[in-house]
């Protein structure tokens, strides 16, 4: 069901114990997130789990995001950072802060040990207020997840979490992230071309490559 087309889908999915999308419904059972694992298990079907990238990799390309992301937000006029897509409920400023923020969710949730589904729905700070403050925000934000992995040892991401919609180990939970984030700033430039903005840099989709993005933008 599309919810963003049939509000009323919501509801069931609150019914099911589900408070966001993506998820997947069968009856009277849901998955939550993207969880291609969680969705075969719905359908009765198999499913075998590509390769991921080690945990090193991983980190890598997820600083290639931010980095892609801290540009490019640092050249959105101001005039376009209150827009909200039609596609979801979100606006410019908001979706380039949520980028930051997810990825440094997984900092937090790798120390605490739980990850809440509260921190993907923080907002961005009202002194965050033009591109600019963002970018500076996601400066800080890389700073913070470069000394972290700089201090990880290997066996830190077989440590499992308590993650909002079901146990995942540390090195899950970094693929998981790293495609969050590149999934968002593939709808950044999506939005981009629609407003006539020219980002500083081209999108990086060779860092993409055997990460487990949707196919669908949105």
């Amino acid at each position: 069901m599309d919810v963003q087309a049939n509000p009323a889908g919501y509801d069931e999915l609150k019914r099911l114990g589900v408070s966001r999308v993506p998820a997947v419904t069968v009856g009277d059972r849901a998955a939550h997130g993207w969880n291609p694992p969680a969705y075969a298990a719905l359908l009765g079907i198999p499913y075998t789990a590509a390769t991921k990238h080690p945990p090193t990799e991983l980190a890598r390309r997820l600083d290639v995001v931010l980095d892609t992301t801290q540009q490019f937000m640092r050249i959105v006029p101001d005039k376009h950072l209150e827009w909200r897509p039609p596609e979801r409920n979100r606006t410019f400023r908001n979706l380039g802060y949520h980028v930051f923020r997810l990825s440094l969710a997984f900092v937090d949730g790798m120390d605490l040990g739980e990850f809440p589904e509260s921190w993907l729905l923080d907002q961005a700070p009202a002194d965050l207020r033009d591109g600019p403050a963002i970018a500076r925000y996601g400066a800080l934000v890389r700073g913070r997840i470069t000394g972290w992995f700089e201090g990880a040892s290997p066996r830190e991401f077989e440590r499992v979490i308590k993650v909002y919609y079901g146990p995942q180990s540390g090195h899950d939970l970094l693929e998981r992230t790293t495609w969050h984030a590149a999934q968002h700033l593939r709808q950044l430039y999506a939005l981009a071309e629609r407003l006539d903005i020219t980002p500083p840099v081209p999108l990086p989709t060779h860092e993409f490559k055997g990460l487990p993005l949707p196919d669908a933008l949105w």
